[in-house]
């Protein structure tokens, strides 16, 4: 059997603990038996869990760890327990090589700081950034970032995570020049802050980079499937973000009243089920579960706290893309470019 990406895996974080984390490793490995997966937490609680997948075999491994990040502990008091917690003992994993990508359901705030004091940026890189992806009508995900990890960005920072998302986007859809545009209150050139227009011009003049700038976009284009990546700074993204599910699961809960209001819409739930299934699989946030912190020297995803067991092997999915992608060397090489523009470059 060919040898496939070694994923790190915080078996300790997120709602449902090894319980999810364990059940989503053994859907990942039956859609691709070819990954290996080390385990990170209490032994004796992953031996229990193991112990119902025989299938794994020398696939997985265990490295006990007895500390777990919880979701009150603020990042400083994470980062000085990154030696001796299952979260920080994944993410040194890929530091040391021992792992291509790591996987956490735990405190995001703590994953972000444990993660870039240990990996470090890219060289050429200021400030890693949050992305994931969205659902739209077209034929690919969306590629949005950053979602949260910086609250206030420069145009510098706009250019890179544009870099970022792109590089990204190319290995998610297979192609050479994704379409990328800044998240703005409007589409007219002089729209925006003094920022976003220093940002787009910045990627107009990025003649040499594979991407296609194709401007601004406003947070109601999100989901029409027009563009392969949207850019924005972290307190503008997470704010579109939020609202973009609040408004699917509004839907949801009001097509629900809406069908237990009278027989006769209960009548109509039936006939239109096969429609309104389509609808919840398509506003689902497990099935594009992982988002992934871009900029560092290793790739690190971000689960849903409480994911399913097919979001946690989603997850699974998005890293082992990433890791077999060379993400982080593809990030490498287009700054590279920056510094050194091609000849022909106008």
């Amino acid at each position: 059997m060919s040898v496939g990406p070694c994923l790190a895996i915080d078996a300790m974080g997120g709602d449902g603990g090894p319980a999810i984390a364990v059940a989503g490793v053994a859907r990942a490995l039956s859609r691709n038996p070819i990954m290996r997966f080390t385990l990170f937490g209490d032994e004796t609680r992953l031996r229990a869990e193991t112990a119902r997948h025989r299938e794994f075999g020398d696939r997985v491994a265990i490295v006990h760890s007895a500390d777990v990040i919880k979701g009150e502990d603020k990042p400083t008091q994470a980062i000085r327990r990154a030696k001796t917690s299952s979260m920080g003992m994944a993410i040194a994993a890929v530091k040391d090589g021992r792992a291509d990508a790591a996987i956490s359901a735990g405190n995001t705030g703590a994953l972000m700081a444990m993660a870039k004091i240990a990996l470090r940026t890219i060289p050429g890189i200021d400030r890693p950034a949050l992305a994931a992806l969205l659902p739209t009508l077209g034929e690919h995900d969306l590629v949005m970032l950053d979602l949260g990890a910086n609250t206030e960005c420069d145009a510098r920072n706009l250019f890179e995570f544009a870099v970022m998302g792109a590089a990204y986007a190319r290995i998610l859809h297979q192609t050479e020049q994704p379409t990328v545009r800044l998240l703005n209150i409007g589409t007219e050139a002089l729209k925006g802050t003094d920022t976003l227009r220093d940002a787009s011009a910045m990627l107009q003049a990025a003649h040499h980079l594979p991407l296609r700038f194709d401007g601004f976009i406003e947070a109601s284009r999100l989901g029409r499937g027009e563009v392969d990546v949207i850019v924005s700074d972290g307190f503008s993204g997470n704010i579109a973000l939020k609202t973009a599910e609040g408004t699917a699961r509004f839907i949801a809960d009001l097509l629900r009243r809406s069908f237990k209001s009278s027989l006769r819409s209960k009548f109509g739930f039936m006939l239109s089920k096969p429609a309104i299934t389509l609808l919840r699989k398509g506003l689902d946030p497990n099935l594009r579960n992982g988002a992934v912190f871009l900029g560092l020297n290793g790739t690190v995803v971000k689960s849903h706290g409480s994911t399913s067991v097919e979001g946690y092997c989603n997850a699974i999915e998005v890293a082992a893309k990433l890791a077999q992608g060379c993400i982080t060397d593809r990030i490498t090489a287009d700054l590279a470019r920056i510094r050194t523009p091609e000849p022909n470059a106008a």
